[in-house]
């Protein structure tokens, strides 16, 4: 614990440098929520592609379409895959490495036979080298959504959001083959919304979450192993499209969508057990947020959506942490 505060205070003090931002997708009309990971030493990354933010009504069907993409350096993208489901709109991708070294992705999959919204249950794939995909399955039960998974000592962890805004609340699920999951505890927080969830060194977890009630404001909490007891804390802001991630001196950096005057706005910053702060805003405006991250070669890579240049299209930034 005094390792990981001593690594919270230097993040705080520290200023992220943004080394350079570039567009890397913008091929459909509307492309957006993706992740970012490094496998089989290249880059691919994720989003759904459609027509607009969410699926529409039967006059203008959209169904939502994952679109995967591969690079050897960050630079030149090429497209790998296009991952599809009739009636489904297909969204919010997030990428995991599975213990017997397959990609998947976990999607949730909102149900619009004619073009009209009917439900939504979660959806995972897999692949063994990112071009190839499974058909699309469904997890879970219907009315939830597993926004993102992370693996821990061969089991996957998320938090599966059920019920409407004004009536919403989480489960922490399990699983051990990513298809069939177990429930661990509920949280009992109402509004809890997406929800991403990392591991320290010594096995505690944390996660971040949004929070769509009451004061908005960001909920982190944390647990140690069987995660079924939760200390909470609010963040001083609110934040749509929560990721974050741990970096090997054991700090934790956060990234959004941050709400302030003139709009919406894409940040990264430090983060710890009792809150974050926006120190970097990144290129952005109008629809934007949803980051992945990864580090590599001293820095984070950031993809990210935005729709402040022309259309709404993926941008990937690297950044430098700490002194």
């Amino acid at each position: 614990m005094v390792i990981l505060l001593a690594a919270a205070a230097a993040a705080f003090a520290a200023s992220p440098e943004l080394v350079s931002v570039k567009r890397i997708w913008a091929e459909a009309p509307h492309s957006a929520f993706g992740d970012l990971i490094r496998f089989d030493n290249q880059w691919f990354a994720v989003f759904r592609e459609g027509k607009r933010h969410v699926a529409s009504t039967s006059v203008f069907p959209d169904d939502g379409r994952l679109r995967v993409i591969v690079s050897p350096d960050g630079d030149v993208w090429q497209p790998a895959a296009l991952v599809a489901e009739d009636g489904v709109d297909l969204r919010d991708p997030h990428f995991s490495i599975t213990p017997d070294g397959r990609l998947m992705i976990v999607a949730g999959g909102s149900l619009y036979p004619n073009g009209e919204f009917k439900g939504r249950r979660p959806r995972v794939v897999f692949s063994k080298d990112g071009r190839r995909w499974t058909a699309p399955k469904a997890v879970l039960e219907e009315g939830e959504w597993l926004w993102r998974v992370s693996w821990h000592k061969g089991t996957a962890y998320g938090i599966s959001k059920i019920g409407d805004r004004d009536d919403r609340y989480a489960w922490l699920v399990s699983s051990r083959d990513g298809v069939k999951w177990d429930r661990v505890t509920k949280f009992g927080i109402p509004g809890i919304d997406e929800s991403a969830a990392r591991f320290l060194k010594d096995d505690t977890m944390v996660i971040l979450g949004r929070d769509e009630v009451g004061d908005r404001r960001a909920y982190i909490g944390s647990s140690r192993p069987p995660y079924r007891n939760w200390q909470w804390n609010k963040a001083d802001y609110r934040i749509g499209g929560p990721n974050f991630i741990v970096l090997p001196d054991g700090s934790m950096w956060a990234g959004g969508r941050q709400y302030a005057e003139g709009g919406a706005r894409t940040f990264f910053g430090p983060m710890d057990l009792k809150g974050y702060r926006q120190s970097l805003t990144l290129p952005s405006g109008g629809d934007n947020s949803y980051p992945g991250f990864v580090w590599h070669d001293g820095m984070v890579w950031m993809l990210y959506y935005s729709s402040h240049e022309e259309k709404t299209a993926i941008y990937l930034a690297k950044i430098k942490v700490g002194k």
